[in-house]
This record gives structure tokens, C-alpha cells and sequence, in this order.
């Protein structure tokens, strides 16, 4: 089998003095390039034709996003962004141009290698397709939030509390979660009625990134999920790495500290396990695209428990594994392509 070919791209030479360091170690690794800009890096990937590229954001002459949107309009190419978490925020415009996942810098530690070495083997087998080009007054850079997105926070922040007269919603991703989780949430309703809850695999310092992100293109308000919240209908929560999101019986929610020791942050089992026992049959736990099993006995439990699952289905999966441990175990009560997801949902909800 060949070696998987990567091309870095950063403008620090620390940074890809360290990154070549990791792959060398790798015999079905090979790094065949280095680039210290975005132009520079669209030449190289042109020539050297990379199974993946790691990508840096923050660069002179042209930046990762500019790249990014380059390279997947003219050939394709599966691109990681390695980046600080300072760049969160462009980080999920990077993944709307057409990156497939994320990884802070300062993650990618002695206790972290194995799992960033698994991500590139993985991210580079990954198919991409050419985008269609982008407008060229598009902004690269992700603004603050507007009025309409401020105003539907605090609308929901003083909307009584109809979580537990409703359906709730829990949903495990991971890797190629934030693109789905940007199909389903743009298509629910403004009056869509019942909470959501979202525990994304992500990298700590990038929770408040997605969440801005998922704020200003979705009509319903995204928040991060805070610690004796009271849960409110018609709110998207999403779960920070830095703990594990759970409900409580008073219609709470409740976190728990994670440890670098555990093995997912935030963890997708807790979350469902949680949602399951307290709102047993109004539970729905729709598990998605991801490595790993997290999800998968949080889905069985809900399933157990009189509620309704969902898994996505292989086709539009970027990594069928969390989804098809649960598939298969007979936890999945519908499997649907990424499309139809939302449909579902609120057919489930009562529109």
C-alpha cells in the first residue's frame, strides 16, 4: 500500500518542524511538502498532489480560508485544519469552504498523537468533491453576531419553560458532524417548539466558534449549554469539551467536568443516557456521522426507554462508524440521509 502523501501548510517553521516530527514516525506516512502561506500552499498542492494537507488560518499573503476555498473549487483535496483556538471562528468558516475537520494546535500533545495520527489516516482516504466556486464579495471572516441573532437569544432566554411538555432532542456527532449539523439547523423552523441538544466531538477553545457559527445561519437561537440552566423550548444547546452535558429531572441542565483522560469530549453517551431517563418516550436521539462507538448505548437506552432514534445513513456519513455501531446493534428506529433529517424532526414535533 502507498504511503499516505501530506503536504503542511503553516507559516511558523516550529509549527511544521513539530508536525513533520509526528508523521516521520509513521511508516504509512510520508510528508512530501511544506508551505508557508496560502498561495503557496495552492502551488504545492497543484504539484506535489497531496492526499491531505493540514492547514493553518492565520498566514500572510493569503490566508487558510482563501486556500481552502481554492483548492476545493480547482482540485480537491481532504484538508485538516490545525489552527489555534483563537481562530475558532474561522475554523467553521473553514469547514463551510470545505474542510473536513478541525485539531487545535496546543491538542496535539504526547497523550493526543495517537488520535491526530488515526484522524489523517482516516481524513485522507475521505472522498471530496470539487465546490462550486464562491462569490468573490463573500467575506472571509465570520462577523458578529447581528441584531436578529441577539434578539432571538433573548426571546428564548424569557420564553417560559416547555421542555418538558415536548419532545427533546439530543444529537451525537463527530467527525463531519458540522457540516449535517448546518443542513439540519438551517432548515428547522423559527417556531420550531422543542429544545435541541448537540454533543460535537470538538477540540477545546472551539465550542464558542461552532456555536457563533451555527448562530448567525440558523432562524432558532444556539447557545452554549451553562451549568443549572433552566432548558427552554425552541433553543439549540451545544456541549463545550471542557465537560459532559447532561439533563436532570428538574429540567435542568447539568455538567460534569471532563478529564483528558476520557476518551470523548464531550461525551455523546452521557448526554443521550441522561436525556433517556429523564424524558423517556418525548427523547429523541438522532446519532450521525463520526469515529468511534459514543452514541451508540446512549441511542440504545433511549430506544429502551419508549423514546425515538435516528441514525444517518452511510451514503451521506463522512465517517460511518458511531452511526454504524448503533445501526447495527438494532438501536436505530430510522436511517436517513443527512437531507432529511430535519423533515423528520419536525414531523416528530408536530408541525
Amino acid at each position: 500500500m502507498n504511503p499516505i502523501k501530506v503536504l503542511l501548510v503553516d507559516d511558523s517553521s516550529l509549527a511544521r518542524e513539530m508536525l513533520r516530527e509526528i508523521l516521520e514516525h509513521e511508516q504509512d506516512i510520508v510528508v512530501i511538502g511544506e508551505a508557508v502561506d496560502g498561495r503557496d500552499a495552492i502551488e504545492k498542492a497543484q504539484t506535489l498532489h497531496p492526499d491531505l494537507i493540514t492547514m493553518d488560518l492565520e498566514m500572510p499573503v493569503m490566508n487558510g480560508i482563501e486556500a481552502i476555498s481554492e483548492i476545493m473549487c480547482s482540485k480537491a483535496v481532504p484538508i485538516l485544519v490545525v489552527s489555534g483556538a483563537s481562530d475558532a471562528e474561522k475554523a467553521y468558516l473553514a469547514i463551510c469552504r470545505g474542510a473536513l475537520d478541525v485539531v487545535n494546535k496546543a491538542d496535539i500533545t504526547s497523550t493526543c498523537i495517537k488520535e491526530f495520527i488515526s484522524k489523517i489516516r482516516m481524513l485522507a482516504g475521505v472522498p471530496v468533491i470539487t465546490h462550486i466556486r464562491q462569490n468573490k464579495n463573500d467575506h472571509n471572516t465570520l462577523e458578529p453576531p447581528s441584531a436578529p441573532t441577539i434578539k432571538k437569544i433573548l426571546e428564548a432566554v424569557v420564553q417560559p419553560a416547555q421542555a418538558y411538555s415536548s419532545k427533546i432532542f439530543a444529537i451525537a456527532s463527530s467527525t463531519g458532524g458540522p457540516q449535517v449539523l448546518e443542513k439540519i439547523l438551517t432548515q428547522l423552523p423559527a417556531n420550531f417548539s422543542c429544545p435541541v441538544f448537540i454533543a460535537q466531538h470538538i477540540a477545546e477553545g472551539f465550542a464558542s466558534g461552532m456555536t457563533n457559527w451555527l448562530n448567525q445561519i440558523c432562524k432558532l437561537p444556539v447557545k452554549i449549554a451553562q451549568n443549572g440552566e433552566q432548558i427552554q423550548a425552541g433553543t439549540v444547546y451545544i456541549a463545550q469539551p471542557e465537560s459532559h452535558c447532561t439533563v436532570l429531572s428538574t429540567h435542568q441542565i447539568a455538567l460534569i467536568p471532563s478529564h483528558k483522560q476520557d476518551t470523548y469530549h464531550p461525551s455523546c453517551d452521557r448526554l443521550l443516557d441522561s436525556v433517556a431517563d429523564v424524558y423517556k418516550d418525548k427523547a429523541v436521539g438522532i446519532i450521525m456521522t463520526g469515529m468511534g462507538h459514543d452514541g451508540a448505548s446512549g441511542i440504545a437506552k433511549i430506544l429502551a426507554n419508549g423514546g425515538t432514534t435516528i441514525g444517518q445513513d452511510e451514503a451521506t456519513s463522512l465517517i460511518y462508524g458511531m452511526n454504524y455501531c448503533a445501526i447495527s446493534a438494532g438501536s436505530v428506529q430510522k436511517c436517513l440521509p443527512d437531507h432529511a433529517i430535519a423533515e423528520e424532526m419536525i414531523h416528530l414535533a408536530g408541525f
